[in-house]
């Protein structure tokens, strides 16, 4: 039942942004939309971390982060494949983001920071690439990826 009020609570986010280029201005438009304190922001933050307490987000671990893909990307996403992770103060293994990448940030620790950025929205546009980091603290991070792509850099 939770793992289908947060596909629900996905879709209205990806419902309202099918279509739009992913690139930096699209976080103005998710910060309007989608702000943090919003109720659809409050629960789907809600369900990340009852999702990660009772094991079905956030199933695997490697390298102190944990993460999962919930949600494949589809129709019913337009596109966009939903990946969380949990993090405490590091820096995730580099890749970059052929299509872009979309970040709801939700601190666990107050002051905690995902790239510089606290509580709300980043967009990273197509072709860019980082070392995912959180900053001051634990965060979950829920990444919308347009279909699924995302490429690690090998070391």
């Amino acid at each position: 039942m939770s793992l289908d009020a947060f596909g629900q609570r996905v879709r209205e986010i990806t419902g309202a942004i099918a279509g739009m280029k992913v690139e930096p201005q699209l976080a103005a438009t998710l910060e309007e939309k989608f702000p943090s304190g919003s109720e659809t922001f409050e629960a789907l933050k809600a369900l990340c971390r009852q999702g990660i307490a009772e094991g079905w987000l956030c199933q695997r671990e490697a390298g102190g982060i944990r993460f999962g893909r919930p949600v494949k990307p589809g129709p019913e996403t337009a596109g966009f494949s939903v990946d969380v992770v949990l993090m405490d103060s590091l820096a995730g293994p580099h890749h970059s983001h052929p299509n872009g990448e979309i970040d709801m940030i939700m601190p666990e620790t107050p002051g905690a920071a995902f790239d510089g950025k606290g509580e709300g929205w980043l967009v990273y546009g197509p072709g860019t690439a980082h070392h995912p980091t959180v900053s001051g603290g634990r965060a979950i991070v829920l990444y919308l990826l347009p279909q699924g792509a995302i490429q690690f850099t090998r070391s």
